[in-house]
């Protein structure tokens, strides 16, 4: 069953997305020089200052860099502060059963939420030890059934791995494996308004039949656009606000932190 709001299907929903924060066990960890926690916190910092009200916060994988269990608790208790229903996903860097354990006496991995006049579905693309991803039988049928069920609703799909090339030559390879075999069942429902991922650490915003495709910044360091090697951009952190009218129209934008100045350190490459 689905968690379900006391939004009415009147209702506006406020969505944001946090994506790829790459947390360690130790606060002090860092990603090419770049300590995350607190790139993390500078990114809540700008969301609380802006979204008074968020009805669903979105972290879409790659949350723990380690797949440590404190990184989770980590992740949990700096996003706790924006007080909002949070709903996490694992990327190819996070542990599944870490994660879980994390996130006890919650609702932290619920796979399908209906908010106001949407519903919103969370698919697990993470194999284990591989940077590709990879969505199983089980996650294609939850996806069908979800949809399937919910014909009047309008549909937002959230993953963490890239279902169609975002223009990065080194990125391709590391995509959404059976991209086919999940835009098979997407087209089927005509209810879908847009597809969500994380991993690229990069902007994305295109139109597939109707359905809209976003990408969003990582909360610590920004890959390089239309790269053809793994290159770090100087753009900030940033965050995905995602407004979701109740006639299936939907507004997005991207914001990042301000006076951020950071000299990627290609030494300590331990992404």
């Amino acid at each position: 069953m689905p968690s379900v709001s006391t939004l009415t299907t009147e209702d506006p929903v406020l969505l944001v997305q946090l994506t790829d924060s790459h947390l360690f066990a130790d606060a002090e960890g860092s990603l090419l020089g770049l300590r995350t926690a607190d790139s993390l916190q500078q990114v809540i910092d700008l969301v609380r200052g802006e979204q008074p009200q968020v009805d669903l916060l979105l972290g879409t994988g790659d949350l723990a860099q380690d797949g440590s269990i404190a990184a989770y608790q980590r992740f949990r208790q700096l996003t706790g502060s924006l007080c909002a229903k949070a709903c996490w996903i694992p990327g190819n860097h996070d542990n599944l059963p870490h994660m879980r354990e994390a996130a006890v006496q919650s609702r932290l991995l619920d796979p399908v939420v209906d908010l106001g006049n949407w519903r919103i579905t969370l698919l697990h693309s993470n194999v284990e030890q591989k940077s590709q991803g990879y969505l199983q039988d089980s996650q294609l049928q939850l996806l069908a059934q979800s949809l399937s069920e919910a014909p009047d609703r309008h549909h937002l799909i959230c993953l963490h791995h890239h279902p169609v090339p975002v223009g990065c030559e080194w990125i391709e390879p590391i995509g959404l494996c059976n991209a086919g075999e999940f835009w098979k069942v997407v087209d089927r429902y005509p209810q879908v308004r847009g597809v969500l991922w994380g991993h690229v650490h990069q902007a994305f915003d295109q139109q597939r039949n109707g359905v809209r495709l976003l990408a969003s910044p990582s909360t610590c360091i920004q890959f390089a656009p239309g790269s053809a090697d793994f290159k770090v951009s100087s753009e900030a952190p940033g965050y995905r606000w995602l407004r979701l009218q109740p006639d299936g129209t939907l507004q997005t934008g991207v914001s990042r932190v301000t006076d951020f100045v950071f000299e990627p350190d290609y030494s300590a490459n331990n992404y």
